[in-house]
């Protein structure tokens, strides 16, 4: 807790007029006739004159007689410095000026009540702490958008502001509750109660349904359960329970707790307290539902992204991707590989491209993905799938979006590989030998999701240990970049690349096509990339399913 700082010095009172004391009626006339307090004291400390509202202050001056009191004024009279002298007179704040009269060491004292000026100041200054705290609190409370994060930030500010403790709790659906608890000494620890042990503490319940609004409620510290008072905490003096309100739903509780030493809750503070559990309230509240959103566009985004690739039957799959920006996840361009299974004997490579870019595009490759995963029965008639393809792309409706790309069906046969490729509008996949030729695959046909009728033509590939075939979308070959940046990395580039890796693995392989391209582009823009890779095994047959991981690159 912090505490009252002291107030200021009050500015002097104005100097008198000169006349004063000085005109033909004395010091004991204009005294009398001031309506302002005054008492006129001789050199010795003696009354010279008192007026009628000095004397209301004053009830024990008289006329002739020393001053005794206030001590503080009869201090300032025998011992005068600078500044102005005040202090209590009774119940009241009272300041003095010396007006020097010049008549044998006279001296008026003219007196003004300071006790609301007082007040007010002090008001005032508590109204700045108060600014100060829920200032610093929005602040503290909206620089992060994480729940257990903003469940600490508001239990520490209320022990550090209006408590010697705090406790947070926050509602689930959950048999126990999650609790956040900022002890006496400023250490945080989280924990959870449970919802039964919970209701033991009047109020708490109300108090986490959040409607119909309430107010704090000051609660007898004999209520308290075990599990609400910190260890080492003392005896508790009063408690606090007041609702933390969101955004439509409750967003917690928030339990104050002051030990006995200190002074008990106030009606007065409890504006306070509303004031700042709203703030509290709504930034959990927030990040409640940013959490909540995030975990959604997470769970949505997994499957979006690139597939991890493994070794099927012995054969190696490796895949690269990054999108055409790069804060981006996700894009145009995909890749999935699907093992063999009960409907299908082959293993079915996919590589597409859909039109656009960002997340819209992702969505459309979502659809793609799961359409051909459903149509992995028909994997044996490349023709038939991308045709059924083609019919659900056009009968979404909505903007046209068209897409293109390449079906792969690999089949162990003994130390090799044999391959179907079949392309829909997408550039051929390159079939990469031992000794470093690179061919280009007799396929092609009619992009998906435009024409209601396509056509496309299957090729038939096999090979041989160590040998690869690459499946590439055009933001390999269209990359721009070179020296001055505006130069194509174009198919020819791309196949001299593929020259050098005869024999490598298929990681090795697209490892090394998205570190060229990464340099040729270099620090400009550039279109979604993905490439997949299919090696023969350079080793003796293996087992059906070989689970070593291969691993996914994403730039």
């Amino acid at each position: 807790m912090t505490t009252l700082p002291d107030l200021p010095d009050l500015p002097d009172l104005p100097d008198l007029p000169d006349a004063l004391g000085t005109d033909a009626t004395g010091p004991v006339g204009w005294a009398a006739a001031s309506p302002f307090p005054v008492v006129v004291l001789d050199a010795a400390g003696h009354v010279v004159a008192v007026n009628a509202p000095a004397a209301a202050l004053l009830p024990d001056a008289r006329a002739g007689q020393p001053l005794g009191s206030p001590a503080w004024l009869v201090e300032a009279h025998r011992a005068p410095g600078a500044g102005t002298p005040r202090g209590p007179v009774g119940d009241r704040l009272v300041a003095a000026t010396a007006v020097p009269l010049g008549e044998g060491g006279r001296t008026a004292w003219w007196l003004r009540d300071e006790t609301a000026h007082r007040a007010l100041a002090a008001e005032l200054a508590a109204e700045r702490r108060r600014t100060r705290f829920l200032a610093e609190a929005s602040s503290a409370l909206l620089a992060s958008l994480n729940p257990e994060r903003c469940m600490e930030v508001t239990a520490r500010l209320a022990t550090e502001h209006l408590a010697d403790a705090a406790v947070v709790v926050t509602p689930t659906g959950a048999r126990k509750l999650p609790v956040v608890v900022c002890d006496h000494r400023g250490r945080i620890t989280r924990d959870a109660v449970a919802a039964a042990a919970a209701s033991e503490l009047p109020g708490l319940d109300e108090a986490l349904q959040g409607f119909p609004p309430t107010p704090p409620r000051w609660i007898d510290p004999a209520a308290a359960p075990d599990w609400l008072v910190p260890e080492g905490f003392g005896e508790v003096g009063s408690i606090a329970v007041t609702p933390l309100p969101g955004h439509g739903l409750s967003a917690g509780a928030l339990i104050l707790l002051r030990r006995t030493r200190r002074a008990a809750f106030e009606p007065a503070e409890g504006e306070l307290v509303g004031l700042f559990a709203g703030r509290a309230g709504a930034a959990m509240s927030a990040a409640r539902l940013y959490a909540e959103q995030n975990q959604v566009t997470d769970t949505l985004m997994r499957a979006l992204l690139p597939p991890t690739l493994r070794h099927v039957e012995g054969m190696e799959f490796a895949g690269g991707y990054r999108a055409s920006v790069d804060t981006d996840r996700v894009g145009g361009d995909f890749y999935d590989v699907h093992p063999p299974g009960e409907d299908c004997a082959e293993t079915l490579a996919v590589l597409g491209d859909v039109a656009g870019k960002g997340l819209d595009a992702a969505v459309i490759t979502g659809r793609i993905r799961n359409t051909l995963n459903a149509l992995r029965p028909l994997a044996d008639d490349h023709g038939r799938m991308l045709r059924l393809l083609n019919n659900a792309m056009r009968s979404e409706g909505g903007r046209v979006r068209f897409a293109t790309l390449v079906l792969a069906s690999a089949r162990r046969e003994g130390r090799s590989v044999a391959l179907r490729l079949t392309s829909a509008g997408h550039p051929p996949p390159l079939i990469v030998r031992r000794d470093g030729t690179v061919e280009e695959a007799d396929t092609g046909g009619t992009l998906i999701g435009v024409l209601p009728e396509i056509t496309s033509r299957t090729a038939h590939v096999r090979l041989a240990p160590g040998e690869t075939c690459l499946l590439y979308t055009d933001g390999v070959t269209e990359a721009k970049g070179g020296p001055l940046g505006d130069a194509l990395f174009g198919e020819e580039r791309l196949k001299r690349a593929l020259a050098e890796c005869g024999g490598l693995p298929a990681a090795a392989v697209v490892e090394r096509v998205q570190m060229l391209t990464d340099a040729w582009i270099g620090g400009g823009r550039h279109d979604d990339i993905a490439v997949l890779a299919v090696t023969a095994p350079r080793g003796e047959p293996t087992g059906a399913v070989d689970t070593a991981t291969v691993g996914t690159r994403t730039a």
